[in-house]
C-alpha cells in the first residue's frame, strides 16, 4: 500500500495549530506507518514538492512570499486543508487590517525601536495591502477551525481522510 504523502505548512500564525498536530501524541503511531510526511516545519526539505495528497495550512496571508508560496501549495497538493483560525478567517493576524501598510512599518520599525530605526528594504517579503485568509486566496477544500484546533479534531480529519472519507467535521466541532 502506498502511503499517504503528507504536507504541512505554516504561514502568518503562532505556530499553535503545528504544537496541535503534535499534540495527537501517541496516536501519531497509529497512523505513522500510513504517512509519508514530506514537507512541514517540522522536518528539513526546503522545496515544497509535487504531488502531495493533503496539505493542511496553518496562518494566514500577510506577504507576498505567502501569496507565491499558497499558489504553489494549491497547485502540487490534491486536497488542502486550512489549519486553525488564521487560515480560516486570518484571525489575529488581520488586526493590522486596520491601519495602513505606512502606519504599520512606521509602528514596527521606526517608533519601536531603541538603536538604529530605518524600515527595511532587504531581506523581508514586501506586505500585502491586507491579511487575508487563505480560501481568498486558492480553493480550500476543507476547513478545520480553533485557535488552535483541538488534538482530537485534527486527529479525527487525519483517520477519515485516511480511511478515504471526507470528515464531516459537524460531528466534533463547532465554529464560532
Amino acid at each position: 500500500m502506498d502511503k499517504v504523502r503528507v504536507a504541512t505548512v505554516w504561514l502568518d500564525g503562532c505556530s499553535g495549530c503545528h504544537m496541535s498536530f503534535l499534540d495527537i501524541d501517541e496516536r501519531l503511531l497509529q497512523v505513522a506507518d500510513r504517512i509519508d510526511l514530506v514537507y512541514s516545519p517540522l522536518v528539513d526539505h526546503k522545496e515544497f514538492p509535487e504531488g502531495v495528497d493533503v496539505t493542511f495550512l496553518e496562518g494566514a496571508i500577510t506577504n507576498q512570499d505567502d501569496f507565491d508560496k499558497v499558489k504553489k501549495v494549491r497547485k502540487r497538493s490534491k486536497l488542502l486543508v486550512s489549519l486553525g483560525d488564521c487560515a480560516v478567517t486570518a484571525n489575529v493576524p488581520s488586526m493590522r487590517n486596520f491601519c495602513s501598510l505606512d502606519d504599520l512599518y512606521s509602528r514596527a520599525y521606526l517608533e519601536n525601536v531603541s538603536e538604529q530605526p530605518q524600515i527595511p528594504t532587504e531581506e523581508i517579503p514586501p506586505l500585502l495591502d491586507r491579511t487575508r485568509p487563505v480560501h481568498e486566496v486558492v480553493s480550500v477544500d476543507l476547513f478545520v477551525p480553533g485557535c488552535p484546533p483541538h488534538p482530537d479534531h485534527i486527529f479525527f480529519v487525519i483517520s477519515e481522510l485516511l480511511e478515504g472519507r471526507v470528515p464531516d467535521l459537524a460531528q466534533v466541532v463547532r465554529f464560532g
